[in-house]
């Protein structure tokens, strides 16, 4: 079990019984010490597929992916490979100078999938700047997403239409968005939920901890979903925290749980167990997916100098979307056909993707220095005047760009 319950507890008494934790239990493995000073040993997480494939029994959570059909499973899979293929299409974009800088989600798919897939249409999601997969499961067209990464527009989607709100730059502030949206709702009387979007890094923010008290405090139907890849840019996860993160939650009273971030089956289960417990008015929770960035955090960055190939090694063994093809073609659910078939529909997107972003207008470079000061500033000006100069430098004899 690795579900934290975390409502007000008396002294070593099992919070599995208080109101508001669906039955869970208080896992003392959990916090047993490792050997060196200030390190825990690693807790146990939900897990229903192995890195393998293999379908494992979980008593708490297989309720939630009991009604799953062989059809969904290949839908989840068509999912995460479409994504992949998009992404690895924004990265090869940025590369070749059509966009300004791309957050690739290489090696998440199966927390965004898995978790985007158990929303309801009318739940609310809060995003970072790297839920690519999330907005595909909310019907954002791909295309709209790199619009804002050239640098032509400022989201391109409407958040109403798909409830799926614009990609938030400020690290952690969209959580105390999506914690003000779910007490509005409550005062609205809808039996919705909200789901906010963070990464181990965010954790560290006073906006995600102030989230964490107007949540509990006002029980708002939340679910915190923080997408630990293990490294805020360069920085490790140890660093920032001496425990787990999900047992953070621990001490705002409401209950926090690790998933395998790499099976998109546990971060169905485990999402949709959350979303009903908002639902059911029993306030928030914060799931951690223990999962990896097999990438760069954005394509200005070098994972190389500062994480080593044999960790990148090891987690690509437990990649999400051959796990999941594993399962598939161990369970005789999709043959040769379906796979190739998907593989065409990938190129195909890949397709789409490329020409549209070429067929984007060209951004505007000045754009930046408009607007910093109501009566314009002589600082601006002069930057204004050598950015100018920096970019008819570019020029060709004929006076082209």
């Amino acid at each position: 079990m690795t579900v934290e319950s975390t409502a007000a507890r008396t002294p070593r008494r099992s919070a599995g019984n208080k109101a508001g934790t669906t039955g869970t239990k208080r896992t003392t493995s959990t916090t047993k010490k490792a050997t060196g000073a200030g390190k825990s040993a690693e807790p146990a997480l939900v897990q229903l597929l192995t890195p393998e494939g293999k379908r494992v029994k979980n008593a708490e959570f297989d309720k939630y992916v009991a009604d799953i059909t062989a059809e969904d499973l290949r839908g989840l899979y068509r999912d995460m490979v479409l994504t992949r293929r998009f992404d690895a299409e924004a990265t090869a974009l940025q590369r070749q100078g059509e966009l300004g800088l791309w957050a690739s989600l290489l090696g998440q798919e199966a927390a965004q999938i898995g978790s985007g897939r158990a929303l309801r249409d009318d739940d609310y999601v809060f995003p970072t700047y790297r839920e690519h997969g999330v907005a595909w499961c909310r019907g954002v067209d791909p295309t709209n997403l790199l619009g804002m990464f050239r640098g032509v527009n400022n989201g391109g989607w409407d958040p109403n239409s798909n409830n799926f709100h614009l990609y938030t730059i400020v690290i952690g502030s969209q959580t105390l968005h999506a914690t003000g949206y779910a007490m509005g709702i409550t005062k609205d009387g809808a039996d919705s939920a909200v789901i906010a979007y963070f990464g181990d890094g965010a954790s560290s923010q006073g906006d995600v901890a102030e989230a964490f008290t107007f949540s509990a405090v006002y029980n708002a139907p939340v679910v915190f979903f923080c997408q630990n890849n293990q490294w805020a840019i360069s920085e490790p996860t140890e660093k920032q925290s001496r425990v787990p993160l999900y047992q953070r939650a621990q001490g705002y009273g409401f209950p926090g749980v690790r998933v395998d971030g790499n099976d998109v089956l546990a971060n169905l289960a485990v999402t949709k167990w959350a979303l009903e417990r908002a639902r059911a008015g029993e306030g928030p929770t914060l799931v951690e997916a223990f999962t990896y960035r097999m990438g760069a955090h954005t394509t200005s960055d070098d994972p190389t100098r500062y994480r080593t190939d044999d960790e990148r090694i090891a987690w690509e063994a437990k990649d999400p979307i051959l796990r999941l093809r594993r399962h598939l073609e161990a369970a005789n659910h999709a043959d040769e056909g379906f796979f190739a078939e998907l593989e065409t529909e990938s190129e195909a997107l890949g397709k789409r993707v490329r020409e549209a972003v070429r067929a984007m207008p060209e951004p505007d470079h000045f754009a930046i220095f408009e607007n910093v000061y109501a009566d314009g500033h002589a600082l601006v000006d002069e930057e204004r005047a050598r950015f100018a100069a920096y970019q008819d430098s570019f020029a060709d004899e004929d006076g082209g760009k």
